[in-house]
């Protein structure tokens, strides 16, 4: 495995800065935000097509510096009901997947989305519960309607450009947000479909992050994982749950907040995760995204490199020479 980053943390630095401070820090890969939530600042996919003498220079960029790029991240909502942003997303999609073939990468990172409640609608509606009855209709009318097929459509574009892996990240707030949900969506997509592995939506959701991984792995379903943590907030949640809409910046009042890696759980759960992954064979990159609110971008991101590569297996395993 190598260790990576997800750039957009240092969206303030132009992208030769960005790639040495990457090495600087003593990185491995960089995994490269192209719109629509995460923005462009280091990848704007229409312009270096449009520009192929200057995305040969961003190539070598890369490369010159001994780096990999594990997977470019379009995270956007292409089933909003709001046309518009729908549009935007879709084209930031489409422009993404065609980069990835230019630079023979073959994951694109990104979200299911998630559409409205009916053709109608103005806002997405992500379906928590089951009942009343009309919740059911809208799942329906959800998966069957709009997401299978805009998904079934896309995959096709994706292989025509040959991107063989759609890695969705399982986010609350859209369609695909846990195991169950990813595996539903690949069954009737097809094997494109798989995961961009991130424990910190699923550690608060209750979900356990060796178990999914153990299950998505035997489907052979984890295309790329995040490394980024959750601080669960026990006090709040014994009063309130996990369920939680108050501002990320409210720490103390939430039931739980994004951290660095090792400061909502310790290192031998990272250890468990990480000897889960290479138990069903991943041997991809782990990409460390920052968003923790007590710490600075660049303290939080080496005390959570620090932690991962006490952590990581640099070397093929040895022999069973004791069986």
């Amino acid at each position: 495995m190598k260790l990576g980053v997800f750039t957009v943390l240092y969206q303030n630095l132009s992208f030769e800065e960005m790639l040495d401070k990457v090495v600087e820090m003593g990185l491995e890969a960089i995994e490269l935000g192209t719109g629509y939530y995460p923005g462009q600042a280091h990848c704007n996919p229409r312009h270096l097509l449009e520009h192929p003498k200057e995305l040969e220079a961003y190539k070598k960029a890369i490369e010159s510096r001994g780096l990999v790029i594990s997977g470019l991240s379009f995270h956007g909502n292409p089933l909003h009901p709001n046309k518009s942003i729908a549009e935007a997303s879709h084209q930031s999609w489409r422009d993404t997947v065609r980069l990835a073939k230019e630079l023979e990468v073959e994951v694109v990172n990104g979200f299911s989305g998630c559409p409205g409640d009916h053709p109608g609608a103005k806002y997405p509606n992500w379906v928590t519960c089951a009942w009343p009855p009309e919740y059911q209709e809208i799942l329906e009318w959800q998966w069957n309607e709009v997401v299978i097929p805009y998904w079934r459509e896309e995959a096709k574009f994706a292989k025509e450009h040959g991107v063989k892996k759609i890695a969705f990240e399982m986010h609350p707030g859209f369609v695909v947000y846990n195991p169950e949900t990813l595996l539903k969506l690949r069954d009737a997509v097809g094997e494109q479909i798989g995961a961009n592995y991130d424990p910190s939506h699923l550690f608060w959701q209750g979900i356990d992050p060796v178990e999914s991984i153990k299950k998505l792995g035997k489907e052979k379903a984890i295309f790329h994982v995040h490394a980024k943590d959750t601080f669960l907030d026990q006090a709040n949640i014994r009063v309130n749950g996990v369920l939680d809409t108050k501002h990320y910046s409210q720490v103390a009042d939430r039931a739980w907040t994004f951290r660095s890696v090792g400061y909502g759980h310790g290192e031998k759960v990272w250890k468990d995760i990480i000897s889960m992954l290479r138990v069903v064979g991943y041997d991809h990159v782990i990409s460390i995204e920052h968003e923790d609110m007590l710490a600075s971008i660049d303290e939080g991101l080496s005390k959570a490199i620090s932690l991962l590569k006490n952590c990581m297996f640099k070397e093929q395993p040895a022999e069973m020479w004791w069986a």
